[in-house]
């Protein structure tokens, strides 16, 4: 039978961010990616993570980020403690897409 209702946030919640990374900032956004995504495994309510590159296709991004989450609570922890770290780090997120020159579309999502 079909679903005809949008599920609750709290049933889990997904971190989609697209990027366009420029071919000669790839290598070093998608390490820059590894290490940021290391850290959600150590952080309560994770539940996976996937860093992909396009290898085919005519889309506009070709660096994509997911993270699932266990609910939109769990999330907004995770992001405050990742932000505290960036800050500890004086890593400054925006700066980095900047030098990279990646241009980015951000959403967070629940399955429909």
């Amino acid at each position: 039978m079909a679903r005809n209702t949008v599920r609750n946030p709290s049933d889990g919640v997904f971190r989609i961010d697209k990027f366009v990374v420029p071919a000669a900032s790839l290598t070093a956004f998608v390490e820059q990616m590894r290490q940021i995504q290391a850290m959600f495994e150590r952080l309560p309510g994770w539940r996976q993570k996937h860093l992909l590159t396009q290898y085919a296709g005519t889309g506009e991004f070709n660096v994509v980020t997911m993270v699932e989450w266990k609910t939109a609570a769990a999330m907004a922890v995770a992001q405050e403690i990742v932000q505290q770290q960036f800050t500890q780090e004086g890593i400054a997120p925006a700066q980095v897409l900047e030098r990279l020159g990646v241009r980015s579309d951000r959403g967070f999502y629940i399955a429909a």
